[in-house]
């Protein structure tokens, strides 16, 4: 018996969703999370699709612990596949009768249907636009438009309230990694755990009264709180440099103060936030101490952070619940007044830093073995790319698809005690016969250094690699500076140099 129309316009979308979960199986996180989206649309389960079940049941969080208050996995990965969709409809997909579209701010996928003969409505370029910086002479080309399709909001609306049927109507190749010097073996550390005992991050803004933020990375910060003494200051405006996230050092707590933060026993890792606006030269030094122990005497601030209007962030590993079951943070004047923008509370390992991973992008990720990877953070100069461009032939293809390029640095905090690997990861995007700028061995050479001692001298990523595949460098034994700093410095010898990712593992057992 033929089907209706309503049978009709149901098989339809169904048999565009298998092609486009087709057309994503090389990023197979990304096309189990469409799969599991349209299961639960055709199911009609509607109330299911949210993001704690996106967390848990595709993505492989705990059932028990996740809090998508501190873990943006379901929206990390939802934005990947919104723009993976816009990509493969503005490609490959382009003539399909029917589209599917994910929403902005929604986990619904929306079926969109086009009449014969009737194009796609042009989609405006909304491709981020490059940092206010001079274009350096391999500047990259304009990022591709990022489609934004007409969205059938009343579908969604109908097929919230109305029927299913009625809802159908409206609605690998191996990575190519070159690793030279002693290879690229992961470092895994245990991963903290709340059933083992220990507690949720905690993310103060000191001095701040207002509603909860969220930064970069899609963590949480709350108002100011477990405090004593001092006052709440708000900074002059101004940029802040080495920091995505300018509004953790927009207010301050000043004084003399503690703080006396309430936890379950374990092992935690605290990092505390500072910075100053421009005045003078003067010392301003304070100390601070955590459960009664000196954590830095003599504290000043633009040393630390070579200057004013500069993120510094410092770190301490091992810290335990007094026995009154909190971690006191005390913070005394030496020769000025001490100043605080920030607290960041985390569950630890015993003996050692949480590892440190960031991606030369603006949006975290998450890798295929489950590691969480923070955007671009502790930079300073340099440019990032405007647009990315996938690996095709890596198990995580978006995951070192962008690049900080340049004369650049980077500050990563890390305890002082310890030794740590540091593992570069680089892709040639530019330089090549079947790049932008052609060329090949030569075109771009660059060195790299830490706190001083050299780590790549005359280094030339086509050579290594070529053209758009992850060369990724391991370091081991690297020393922190006296402040408590891995200091990166990438130099250019020919043309920029760049890097794609970096991981701070510490080593320490």
């Amino acid at each position: 018996m033929p089907l209706g129309p309503a049978a009709q316009h149901a098989e339809a979308e169904r048999a565009e969703l298998t092609r486009a979960v087709e057309a994503l199986a090389r990023w197979p996180r990304l096309s189990q999370l469409l799969q599991y989206m349209g299961e639960k649309l055709f199911s009609g389960e509607l109330d299911q699709i949210n993001e704690y079940n996106i967390a848990t049941d595709v993505l492989g969080r705990s059932k028990t612990v996740f809090n998508a208050a501190d873990d943006a996995i379901a929206r990390v990965e939802t934005h990947r596949l919104r723009k993976r969709l816009a990509t493969f409809y503005e490609t490959e997909g382009r003539d399909h009768p029917i589209q599917v579209t994910l929403p902005s701010g929604s986990y619904i996928p929306v079926f969109t249907h086009k009449a014969a003969g009737e194009p796609w409505p042009a989609a405006p370029n909304l491709a981020p636009k490059p940092e206010s910086e001079a274009a350096s002479n391999d500047s990259h080309p304009p990022a591709r438009p990022f489609p934004l399709w007409r969205f059938a909001a009343v579908a969604v609306a109908i097929a919230i309230a109305g029927s299913v049927l009625y809802l159908y109507l409206h609605t690998r190749v191996p990575s190519a990694r070159a690793t030279l010097g002693s290879g690229l073996k992961s470092v895994l550390l245990p991963t903290p755990s709340q059933s083992e005992g220990g507690a949720p991050p905690i993310r103060i803004m000191a001095g701040y009264s207002g509603p909860p933020r969220t930064d970069s990375a899609g963590r949480v910060w709350n108002p100011d709180q477990y405090s004593m003494g001092g006052g709440g200051w708000q900074r002059t405006p101004g940029i802040v440099a080495r920091t995505s996230d300018q509004f953790l050092f927009e207010h301050s707590r000043s004084g003399e103060f503690t703080y006396s933060i309430p936890l379950k026993p374990g092992i935690y890792e605290v990092h505390l936030f500072f910075s100053t606006e421009v005045r003078s030269n003067e010392s301003s030094s304070f100390n601070v101490w955590i459960n009664g122990k000196t954590a830095m005497q003599g504290f000043d601030i633009n040393v630390d952070a070579l200057g004013e209007e500069i993120a510094d962030e410092r770190v301490f590993r091992d810290v335990s619940p007094g026995n009154d079951g909190s971690i006191g943070i005390m913070f005394s004047g030496a020769t000025g007044t001490p100043t605080l923008n920030a607290i960041e509370i985390l569950p630890g390992v015993p003996h050692a830093q949480l590892p440190v991973r960031i991606i030369m992008q603006t949006t975290p990720m998450t890798d295929s073995e489950g590691r969480f990877w923070h955007p671009d953070d502790y930079f300073m100069y340099g440019r990032m790319a405007p647009q990315t461009h996938p690996l095709q032939d890596s198990a995580d293809p978006d995951l070192f698809a962008g690049e900080r390029f340049g004369h650049f640095t980077y500050a990563i905090p890390v305890d002082t005690r310890d030794k740590y690997t540091v593992i570069l990861h680089f892709v040639e995007f530019y330089f090549g016969p079947s790049a932008p700028g052609r060329g090949g061995v030569g075109s771009r050479i660059f060195k790299v250094m830490c706190n001083g001692q050299t780590m790549l001298d005359n280094f030339d990523i086509f050579k290594e690699a070529g053209s758009f595949h992850e060369l990724s460098m391991t370091f081991h034994h690297m020393s922190p500076s006296a402040q408590g700093k891995l200091n990166l410095t990438f130099e250019p010898v020919v043309n920029n140099a760049t890097v794609s990712g970096i991981e701070v593992i510490d080593e320490s057992q």
